[in-house]
Parts: C-alpha cells; structure tokens; sequence
C-alpha cells in the first residue's frame, strides 16, 4: 500500500505538472456533447404526454420485476421480464441468473437501460446529426452504468475477492497506475500482454524485402512459394490509420502469406509513422508517394506495367481517388481494384459522423495545429468508444477488478500498435469526405492538378463489406457499386471490419452473401443474395484468375539494400 500510495502520488503531481504546462483550450466540453443533450431535452418536454407513457411503461414492468423477485425468493419459479441481447458477455457468469439478487441487478439494470435509450430515441424534431450524437452518447453512459462494472454488483468480482482476500483489488489498483504511468497520468489502458509480440519476430514474418522507401511508405516485396507465380503482380494498400501487418499477423490467418501461396507476387505498402516533419502532406501527397510511386517500383522490380490492387478501408478510399486520377490521365496500370471495407459516399458514415462535426473539427484542427499531427491515441480511443463494452469495459473488469493481467492476443497488440495522422492530410480527409462528403460528387475534390471523379473508374471492381462493421457500415460502402463505371463484384462477409476481412479459410470461421444482382437498395441485395459457408477469400482468388491467369517463373526479391521484411516504418511507435 506504500508503494501504492508513492506510485500515485507521483503520477498526479506529474499528470498536474503536464496540465499546467499545457494550453487548454476545448474547453469543458470538449465533444460538445451539452448542447445536443440540451436540444433533446427542451423538446421531450414539449410533449410531456409521451415522456410520462414511458414512465408508466418502466414502473409497470419495474413492478412486475419486483413481483417475480419476490416469488423466486419463495421458491417459486418466475420468468424473466427482460433479456441482455445475444452475444451480450457482461452477464455469462451462473450467478447473474441464479442468485436472486443479482438476477435483479440485471433485470433492473436493463430495464433502465431500456427505459433511457427509448426516452432518447424517441424525441422528435432533432435533426439527424444531433439525434445521433444522443444516442451515441447516452448508450456509452448506460453502458458505463451496468453493474457489471462495479465491485459491489458483479459476482464474479465479489466471488474473486473472497477467495483471494481482497489480492485481486490490490492488484488491480497496481494495474490502474501502471496503467496511468503508461499514459502519463492519462488512463491507457493494457489490453493485452505485448510484451509476448515483436513485429517481425512473432508477428508479420511473412519473408520478402523492402524493394523501395520514400519518405512516406516502404515498398515490400515478398518471397515467392510457387514456382510459377501469376504475371499481374499485387499491390496491397492498407490504410494508414493501422499499420499494414493486420494482414499478416501470424501464418495461420496472414491475408498476406495466403496470396503468395496463391502464386500472387505480393507488394506491400507500409506507411511511415509520421511525425511533425510530415505536417504539410497532404492526400495527394500519399497518392502520389504511396500508389504511383509504387506503381513505378513494381515496374522497375517485375519488369510489369499492370498489376491487380487491393485497398483496405482508408487504403481503398485513395485507391478509388488514384484510379479516378489515371482514368483522367489515361493511365491504365491498374487493371482490377478490390476494395476492402471502403467506404468512398460518406453521406451515412456510421457511428464516426458523431465525432465529425465543425466544433469538433475545429479542436482537432487546433491540436493538430500545434503538434503537426493528431496523436495516435486520439483515434484510437475513438475506435475503441464505438464498441466500448468490449474494447474499454471488459478490460476495466478484467484488469482493474478481478486483478487479472490481460490475455496475449495479437489482434489486440495491432489495434493498441497506433498510428499517428499528419496534419494537412487529416484535416482534408475529415472535412471534405467525412464532412461534405465531396469525394461522392464527379468533380468537387481536385488532387494534383486533377479533378476526380469516381465514375470514370472503368476496371473490374471486386467489393468486400462486413455485415457488423462499426467503422465501415456495409450499406454505405454498397453505395460504391452505383459509383464505379465497372463491372462490379459485391461480398458481404460475417462479423466486423477486422475479423470479417482477416478470416482465412482454414479456421472455419464466418459465412459470406454473394449476389451478381447490384440493385439501387442494399437490402434489396441482401434479399436476393445467397449466403456461402467460410472465408470469402477462395471466392476472391477466383474472380481474379478469371481476369488474368497467365503465369511466369518465380519472381525474387531483390535486395535494394533497404532491409528484410516488414522493415523499419513499421517499427515505429507513436509514443504519446
């Protein structure tokens, strides 16, 4: 307790000291989150009538809750008044359902859960960007209200300190600190154990060299491990808000080592970390220094002109930009796109668009601002709050009340691996795509001289979506199949934007929906689309044998003198 004390007392003097020497400007309320609560509530007092028929409603079913309690505590079975939604793994413990008591705290804690985000969603005359902000908003807090999360109200947590004497609480407090040490007064927290990962060494082995460097990506080329490899080599561009290796983790699920065994030469885009130097790069800059000069270094290693490519999520928005920008240029490099998780019409952005507003614009704009870059820990927090019993409360449980050290899980070393955004970039990607949605309207966004249009893009598309993804929602990205002026294949694969693309075909894991039907309205799709056990991957692997299956001998990676694969850019950290 000492040593606990000392450690504290440290971490809030420096946490203050930080405070002090920083300028704080965002003021209180920061999200702006205060004037959409305001607005909602002026107007649920506008109809009064409809607030209390909701009241009504939670009191019946808080007494019928109460009833039943009653008559378990007798002996007598009773039905549940409410359920958690599937797939809900707050409550798995036996004792939530099996002790009466905290079959209550359950139910009840439902209820009012119920009871708030209907209430919410149910006032009327706010426009569509406020009531998302609402909803978003509340559910965090009634998310951050379940029991689940409190010593007192979660069996396990209960159960864990009695058999242990209270260590498990003793060690979650060293936890928290270190955790508060980490974010230097900032609570970061541990997700998994990273301590058993090193890139390169356990992770994102996949062997190849990096064949080019600008300053801002690696080129890798892998080793092939066919004979014959397919003449069209690969380009892969993953996003930068992630670094590339989500794609090639380990060998049983690397998307990366699959496609070599597939007789593709894969080229790899590695995105440098950027750090203030980089402030005034901007998307044309990552067009220009990130596929075309990649397009030249294929040429120059493979002696190709033409090549497949592949954008991931952030990735797939500059590829649809760079072929917009050589159909103008009558540049046809580029002979197929896949587009994984992509979204290119921003109009329904999901559960990001809370976070896309101009007084949150303007913050981000004013951090960026004086740093030359967003903090890597920014988006990541963001990412984390759209999925936040999974990704922020499971771990406050694990790490902080049961005292557990968190599980080695390398998806979870990825997701915390953060990247950090150059200013000039990031602010043009926000505004004119999230915010005015530009990119969608032929002409509006000019790159490098260029004014981009999407419908010009003429070569065969294949589009991956993933039916639960948070980042991505699958029926905006569908809108890109009414975009693009080629022959278009669309997937849509089960889960989210990570598991739903890294699923290889080994693991069994996760249907996909295929339709060669494009209808205007994506579920008029899903409607007539057929849905297929497994990975998708295989199914991709066919659409591109039948554009091209010419094939040549093996093709090694030279040795630029620039290092083994995943080199150096990926090994650097953002360090907030």
């Amino acid at each position: 307790m000492a040593d606990v004390a000392e450690r504290g007392q440290r971490i809030v003097g420096d946490f203050l000291k930080r405070q002090a020497e920083g300028t704080p400007s965002t003021g209180p309320d920061p999200l702006h989150i205060g004037s959409a609560f305001l607005d909602m509530t002026t107007r649920l007092m506008a109809n009064p009538a409809r607030l209390m028929q909701a009241q009504i409603g939670f009191w019946q079913d808080y007494l019928t809750l109460w009833q039943n309690t009653a008559r378990r505590m007798m002996g007598e079975p009773a039905p549940a008044v409410i359920e958690e939604t599937k797939g809900d793994r707050r409550f798995k413990d036996d004792a939530w359902r099996e002790n009466e008591v905290f079959d209550f705290i359950r139910q009840s804690y439902l209820l009012s859960a119920r009871y708030f985000t209907n209430v919410v969603q149910g006032a009327e005359g706010l426009d569509n960007k406020t009531a998302q902000k609402v909803d978003f908003y509340t559910r965090q807090f009634v998310d951050a209200m379940s029991p689940s999360n409190f010593l007192m109200t979660n069996p396990e947590v209960l159960r864990r300190t009695a058999e242990t004497g209270g260590e498990n609480l003793l060690k979650g407090l060293s936890n928290l600190l270190s955790d508060l040490e980490r974010g230097k007064g900032n609570l970061r927290i541990r997700m998994t154990d990273d301590s058993k990962f090193k890139v390169g060494e356990n992770i994102a082995v996949t062997p190849g060299k990096v064949v080019f460097r600008n300053a801002l990506m690696e080129l890798i080329q892998y080793t092939p491990a066919t004979e014959q490899v397919l003449k069209r080599p690969l380009l892969i561009l993953p996003p930068w808000i992630n670094k590339f290796y989500i794609l090639d983790l380990r060998p049983k699920n690397s998307f990366i080592k699959w496609a070599v065994e597939q007789g593709h030469t894969v080229f790899v885009v590695s995105w440098v970390n950027p750090d203030e130097s980089l402030a005034d790069k901007g998307f044309e800059d990552y067009m220009r220094e990130g596929p075309y000069a990649a397009l030249d270094a294929i040429e120059a290693a493979t002696g190709e002109k033409s090549v497949n490519a592949i954008g991931y999520c952030l990735g797939g928005t500059l590829l649809a930009c760079t072929l917009a920008h050589m159909a103008a240029k009558k540049d046809t490099r580029i002979k197929s796109a896949t587009y994984f998780v992509t979204m290119t019409d921003f109009e329904e952005a999901g559960e990001l668009g809370v976070f896309i507003d101009e007084e949150q614009l303007l913050g981000i704009e004013e951090k960026m601002s004086k740093k030359g870059f967003l903090e890597g820990r920014e988006m990541a927090t963001t990412f984390n709050m759209l999925r936040a019993n999974d990704l922020i409360w499971s771990f406050v449980v694990n790490n902080y009340l049961l005292g557990q050290e968190p599980f080695p899980f390398d998806l979870l070393y990825w997701n915390d691996d953060s990247t950090r955004m150059p200013a000039k970039m990031h602010s043009f990607y926000l505004r004119r795509m999230y915010q005015q949605n530009d990119l969608v309207k032929p002409g509006a966004i000019e790159l490098d001289g260029v004014k981009i249009d999407l419908r010009k893009i003429k070569v065969p598309n294949y589009m991956i979506s993933t039916r639960e993804d948070h980042i991505a929602p699958w029926k905006s990205t569908y809108r890109g199949t009414q975009i693009y002026g080629g022959k278009t294949r669309f997937v849509l694969a089960a889960s989210g934007h990570i598991a739903g693309v890294v699923n290889p075909p080994d693991s069994g894991k996760y249907s996909h929906w295929v339709n060669t039907s494009l209808p205007a309205d994506p579920d008029e799709w899903f409607k007539g689309a057929t849905e297929l056990a497994g990975s998708w991957w295989p199914d991709w692997q066919r659409w591109v044998l039948a554009l091209d299956k010419d094939m040549v001998p093996a093709r090694q990676p030279k040795d630029a003198g620039l290092g083994d694969a995943p080199g150096s850019y990926v090994l650097v950290m953002a360090k907030d």
